[in-house]
């Protein structure tokens, strides 16, 4: 999957050459619509993707493809508020969040 940010695919390239995501719990951090959490989310075993903007939140929620939808979830949230517990993930990723 290809979107308008990463047209060449060169992000997700780069995120899959540091990272392992097979059966991993991941934490993404402003997770927008959801546009990065597609391309890492079938190789993970589950994932909880945050972001403040509840719009956002509602269109990735949506658009959740199917067979994702028992593993990944979204939530509106600020990393710095968010409750998670420690050691909780394997991973943590964010793009184009700062």
């Amino acid at each position: 999957m290809r979107g308008s940010i990463d047209p060449e695919g060169t992000e997700i390239e780069a995120i899959h050459d540091l990272v392992d995501f097979s059966g991993k719990k991941v934490l993404e951090v402003g997770c927008g619509d959801g546009r990065l959490t597609w391309r890492y989310a079938e190789r993970a075993a589950e994932a909880l993707a945050l972001d403040p903007n509840a719009e956002k939140i509602q269109r990735a929620t949506d658009n959740t493809p199917d067979p994702l939808r028992s593993r990944v979830h979204f939530r509106v949230a600020d990393i710095a508020d968010a409750d998670l517990a420690d050691q909780a993930f394997d991973v943590a990723i964010l793009s184009h969040s700062l």
